[in-house]
């Protein structure tokens, strides 16, 4: 593992077999997209888990980037105007997508093609652009991205978490 961690702004999930990582301004709904997708996933019986919200610390790792949650926030989540609720976590999980949260009609209508999210001297990730109050977003997100495209994000098998 390298010895550079960097502190983010952003919410990280795993669903599946995938990290997901979401960005974007305090209160764009990174929290809130990422908890309907929580859900959404466990409601049709897939693994899911937080890995961090609010505060997410990445590292690399073989190639790969790692988000680790500070102890003292692990498995709480921010769901903004209700309050602070416990959730289902993992304190490590290898990412693969990075998610840019969006308002409308502030975000361009297209975003640019093959978007990546560069983490510091770590690494990148590709990115997409979801809107913030998108009404399916794990939907949206298995359309908008090839990794999502190519498996089911249903499967209930347990992704690759670093313990």
């Amino acid at each position: 593992m390298s010895s550079t961690e960097i502190n983010i702004h952003g919410t990280a999930i795993v669903i599946a077999k995938r990290g997901l990582l979401f960005l974007g301004p305090s209160g764009c709904g990174k929290s809130a997209l990422a908890f309907a997708c929580l859900t959404q996933a466990r409601r049709a019986g897939a693994f899911a888990a937080l890995v961090a919200d609010d505060r997410v610390l990445l590292s690399g790792s073989e190639g790969r980037i790692i988000a680790r949650c500070p102890e003292a926030i692990r498995g709480l989540i921010e769901l903004r105007g209700c309050g602070i609720v416990r959730c289902d976590s993992v304190s490590t999980a290898v990412l693969d997508l990075a998610i840019q949260v969006v308002t409308l009609p502030a975000a361009d209508r297209l975003p640019p093609e093959n978007e990546r999210y560069v983490a510091a001297e770590i690494g990148s990730l590709p990115m997409v652009r979801i809107w913030n109050i998108a009404p399916d977003p794990l939907a949206y997100l298995a359309a908008l991205s090839p990794i999502l495209q190519h498996e089911s994000p249903f499967d209930p098998t347990v992704p690759q978490i670093l313990t």
